[in-house]
């Protein structure tokens, strides 16, 4: 237990962003873009992220022709080679359908190349295509999860492993190589919003990222409580059961500039990822309006209102972490160059300030 809670102390509140590289086209202007230039702005948006002072930046796997990225260590290993300080995180790595032992050693591999800045979130997946892609049954959905995050905390604590499956072949006194230049990999689970994920999370002693996306956040506030009750039932300390919190956002210099710029660009996306097309409609601009309220989790608006909607969920949940997903639907990267700054430069120590008050 010593180790897995080193890998997750507390460094105070921590910011970033995380892209999942879809390849939407500019509802606006119509035009594509190609998957080598989404990843030339992926890493650039990091270079940006990292020299304005932000924490974390994290990249998310999909295996399909809509999405830029499938293999998060190799982008993360681009973006390690242009950054100094930032975090590099995968948002998130769809552990039933890879092998744990691999995914190890390539994050290992990034935490050398980067001089200890790796971490893995792993998780199920919003989608289904590795399934089959990969060779693995739809029907293992849950066990392949259970028995691989279990498997990956292994080999993060252990040089050497014996270790026998279900799902995987057996392996035994098999070397893991290499180590990563961290004491351990600092490892999370993606939770979207099941409670026996989040109480998995706690028991296992891992970190909680937890994927707001819309709606009222005070919904979710029974899963981060089902999380620290397993993992304090498990033996963990409090303290050391971490939470992040995830979302969508845009940030203008004004709220209504805000709405104006993201709004095609989120009813695009929404419209080809999030139940647009089940619904056929596009979202409207007075549905947009209402997801953008104080209320709700969408994080559009000025830096004073992503301000007050952090400050309310760390209310709610007291996490450690905040990061938000700005280049969907298409949006311009000048557009997300600006989010990033004002992100970095408003609303990340407006909330530092405030939190670390309240600490006193």
């Amino acid at each position: 237990m010593s180790k897995m809670e080193d890998a997750n102390q507390d460094v105070g509140f921590e910011f970033g962003l995380y892209t999942l590289g879809d390849l939407s086209a500019d509802p606006v202007t119509g035009h594509s873009i190609t998957a080598s230039k989404r990843l030339k702005e992926i890493i650039a948006a990091a270079k940006l992220a990292d020299e304005a002072g932000l924490d974390l930046f994290g990249v998310g796997e999909h295996h399909r022709l809509d999405f830029a990225v499938s293999s998060p260590p190799v982008v993360l290993a681009a973006i390690a080679g242009v950054t100094k300080r930032i975090r590099l995180v995968s948002a998130t790595t769809v552990l039933g359908t890879a092998d744990p032992v691999k995914v190890f050693e390539d994050f290992a591999t990034l935490d050398l190349l980067s001089a200890g800045r790796a971490e893995i979130i792993a998780g199920r997946g919003a989608y289904l295509e590795s399934f089959p892609l990969f060779g693995y049954k739809l029907e293992d959905y849950k066990e392949l999860f259970y028995e691989k995050i279990n498997l990956l905390l292994a080999l993060n604590q252990h040089e050497r492993i014996t270790w026998n499956g279900k799902l995987r072949s057996a392996l035994s006194n098999a070397e893991i190589a290499p180590r990563p230049e961290q004491k351990q990999l600092p490892i999370w689970v993606g939770v979207g919003g099941t409670t026996a994920s989040a109480e998995l999370a706690g028991t296992l002693g891992t970190g909680m990222t937890l994927a707001i996306l819309g709606g009222d956040p005070a919904r979710f506030k029974t899963l981060v409580e089902h999380y620290r009750a397993a993992g304090v039932e498990a033996g963990y300390k409090q303290e050391h059961l971490k939470v992040a919190i995830t979302s969508h956002g845009f940030i203008g210099k004004t709220a209504e500039q805000a709405r104006d710029e993201f709004y095609p660009y989120y009813a695009n996306y929404d419209m080809q990822f999030m139940g647009g097309q089940t619904r056929g409609k596009l979202l409207t601009r007075d549905q947009f309006q209402q997801l953008t309220d104080p209320v709700n989790a969408l994080a559009v608006g000025s830096p004073e209102q992503l301000i007050e909607k952090i400050l309310a969920q760390h209310e709610l949940f007291g996490h450690q972490r905040y990061m938000l997903q700005f280049d969907i639907g298409g949006i311009p990267f000048s557009k997300i160059a600006s989010s990033i700054e004002l992100f970095a430069t408003k609303v990340a120590p407006a909330v530092r300030k405030e939190l670390n008050k309240k600490a006193k």
